[in-house]
């Protein structure tokens, strides 16, 4: 059924999904602006890469415990205001970072204070824009919606931290300032999205409406095996946490080269995102989705035993590009497969199993390098993926067999 706001023009590109798109592309790119000052900034303050875990672990539990609780929230209110709350949580966290910075009274513990903030946020923002986007474009042009959706974020991804590290030239303060001002004017956007149509909630808050989620995740394998996948390949093959060591120690860059770094994987996924949109994945999606997690997991070896600034991109643009083909496929299967009442608590689960392996991701790299270096860190994720997608294609045969996105 199409639930697009009413009043709003057909088709993917309606006003409402634009203002959606934008206020995406300007509040990805400050995070990722500040995210690369952040790491930057504590790895100079400590030269310790656990502090590198703990920003990674300090965002994971607050988003791991507020998630499910926001996706009971997203079913039962505007998803747009539970969106904008989140930009502006965001917002307070670089106003205070830039105000540190530029005071010079910031220091490691502020960071990971600030870093609770931002899972805060973050448990608002990922299960609101997902559950948001299939009302805003017809729910047969979902899956080319996504991968727009994915590739405009994909595109702050490569433009934030290239952005932010030429800026933190400048200053911390510098980098911060100016993810503020985007943050705002992104709630703004948010604030110009027509309200959707949004069914009323069908059942009183109780345990067993929270745990719904999980619940139908549980009990639908095709959806269980591709949000698992996604869990455990990005846990152990995201090496975000380890980049200001390489671009330090390894591949003797400053902070333009970590920017660089952090934007190569963004620049894989927005050309396979650009492709997908010319191209949507018609068939055999649940094999094409192994074998894009295995290739991933091989460009974490390939970057992990590099030298060369230019392998070490191209390892990471190769990696971005197959990480996307697994996000559009998991995402448009996630909504496709879920009933519209219930797509603020499946996609909190959705993201709490993306914060899981993002977060958690980086505390095991940061974890596992204080005491193996970060070069062992990244080749022990490298070889555990490869071995997750092995597993997943025999634990989930009906996900490996999926041949079409909508059933």
């Amino acid at each position: 059924m199409n639930t697009a706001a009413p009043g709003d023009e057909p088709g993917i590109f309606s006003r409402s999904f634009k203002f959606f798109l934008g206020s995406r592309l300007l509040a990805t790119a400050a995070q990722q602006m500040i995210l690369v000052a952040i790491g930057w900034q504590i790895y100079s303050l400590t030269g310790d890469p656990w502090d590198l875990g703990l920003v990674g672990l300090f965002q994971f539990v607050p988003a791991f415990l507020l998630t499910i609780p926001a996706g009971q929230l997203v079913d039962r209110v505007d998803r747009r205001k539970v969106m904008a709350a989140a930009m502006a949580v965001q917002f307070g966290v670089a106003f205070v970072l830039a105000w540190g910075s530029l005071g010079e009274w910031l220091h490691r513990n502020h960071i990971l204070g600030l870093a609770i903030a931002i899972g805060i946020a973050r448990a608002l923002q990922m299960p609101s824009t997902q559950a948001l986007i299939p009302s805003l474009v017809p729910i047969q042009q979902l899956a080319r919606g996504t991968a727009v959706s994915s590739g405009v974020m994909k595109f702050a991804v490569i433009g934030g931290p290239a952005l932010g590290g030429f800026l933190y030239v400048a200053g911390a303060q510098v980098v911060y300032g100016i993810s503020a001002l985007l943050l705002l004017v992104s709630v703004a956007l948010v604030a110009l999205i027509q309200r959707p149509a949004q069914p009323p909630a069908a059942e009183p808050v109780s345990v067993r409406s929270l745990l719904a989620g999980f619940t139908f995740v549980w009990n639908h394998k095709v959806v269980l095996g591709a949000i698992s996948l996604d869990l455990f390949a990005v846990l152990l093959g995201g090496v975000n946490a380890l980049m200001p060591i390489y671009a330090k120690d390894v591949l003797h860059t400053g902070p333009w080269g970590l920017g660089l770094l952090r934007s190569a994987p963004a620049i894989g996924a927005l050309a396979m995102a650009f492709w997908l949109t010319q191209n949507p994945l018609s068939s055999r999606v649940g094999r094409k989705m192994f074998v894009a997690v295995a290739i991933y997991g091989a460009t974490m070896l390939v970057f992990g035993l590099s030298t060369a600034f230019w392998l070490s991109m191209a390892a990471l643009i190769i990696g971005g590009g197959a990480d996307m083909v697994s996000v559009v496929i998991r995402l448009t299967l996630v909504q496709t497969e879920t009933p519209d009442e219930m797509r603020g608590r499946v996609s909190a689960v959705n993201s709490t199993f993306i914060g899981a392996s993002n977060e958690l991701g980086d505390f095991r790299a940061g974890a596992m390098a204080g005491g193996i270096g970060a070069i062992g860190s990244v080749l022990v994720g490298g070889v555990g993926t490869l071995l997750v997608a092995l597993l997943w294609m025999r634990w989930f045969p009906a996900l490996a067999k999926r041949d079409r996105l909508v059933s």
